[in-house]
């Protein structure tokens, strides 16, 4: 699986170790990417990702999985939460169905 966080797109960069001889040599700087689950309200249930702390972080300010997935445009989301977001709104739609 890919170094990606799943909400923010935050993934793998890479530079240069500078010695204090100023040799360079190539390294990796990594995301710090946790896995987590989300209690979704609308679903009911808990929501696994693999996310950054800084991902997390948002998550909470905002309110909630719920609310960061329908916030975010379509075409921003990975496909984990693209198919999340479809049913979060497919859930609303039969909840206020039956209202």
């Amino acid at each position: 699986m890919s170094r990606k966080c799943e909400l923010t797109g935050k993934a793998v960069m890479s530079g240069n170790n500078v010695s204090h001889a100023n040799n360079r040599t190539r390294r990796r700087f990594l995301p710090n990417l946790q896995p987590i689950s989300f209690w979704s309200d609308a679903l009911e249930r808990r929501v696994s990702v693999k996310a950054s702390t800084a991902g997390i972080r948002t998550v909470d300010k905002v309110g909630g999985i719920d609310k960061f997935v329908m916030s975010k445009a379509k075409t921003k989301l990975s496909p984990v939460l693209a198919k999340l977001r479809k049913s979060i709104e497919k859930a609303e739609k039969s909840k206020a169905a039956s209202k």
